[in-house]
């Protein structure tokens, strides 16, 4: 009866130990979902590789594939939300009719194949850690900096008081138009 006993416990926990094993996250990756340029949705483990080349490896059923920005609408990780741009992700900080982003990957000079045709993309303007706004109605992308924040302000808040108030304030930190964005995007009467 006590080597039944063993034998059980020790069953159990083998098991236990295989199952605690398969959970465990691979060196580099975290849990993520990818949302591919036609729309379809794949999640596994995701190795984000977008600052140094534009491009995430995606981890599923032992079998990684590499995904460039161009590739992508958008990738959800523990790091935060993306959305892709002309190859670029860019990470939300706040969204809406308005988002604003933090450009994370420098796109420009990739090349792409259409075909057996070889292109480069272009990417978008500005360079990693740089803040945009960007209409999700227009699919219009503005680069906010110092010199031009007056201009996008004028342009992106419709004359909207309280948000044009709150993103003349960005003047000393551009990270403030995220507040802007928000009182923007929650306006009444849309």
């Amino acid at each position: 009866m006590k080597i039944f006993k063993m034998l059980s416990a020790l069953v159990l926990s083998v098991t236990l130990l295989q199952a605690s094993a398969q959970n465990d996250v691979p060196k580099g990756f975290g849990k993520g979902t990818l949302v591919l340029a036609e729309n379809s949705t794949v999640s596994g483990y995701i190795k984000d590789n977008s600052r140094r080349d534009a491009s995430v490896i995606l981890l599923r059923d032992g079998k990684e594939t590499t995904y460039k920005g161009s590739e992508l609408v958008s990738m959800e990780t523990t790091a935060g939300n993306f959305i892709c741009i002309n190859g670029d992700f860019f990470k939300i900080a706040a969204n809406g009719e308005l988002s604003f982003l933090q450009k994370s990957s420098d796109a420009s000079s990739q090349v792409t194949f259409n075909g057996t045709d070889a292109m480069f993309n272009s990417g978008t303007e500005g360079r990693p850690g740089d803040y945009f706004i960007y209409n999700n109605k227009s699919k219009q992308l503005k680069l906010v900096s110092k010199k031009n924040l007056n201009e996008v302000i004028a342009k992106s808040f419709d004359g909207y008081t309280p948000a044009v108030e709150k993103a003349k304030a960005a003047q000393s930190d551009i990270t403030l138009l995220k507040e802007a964005v928000e009182i923007y995007n929650s306006r009444k009467g849309k």
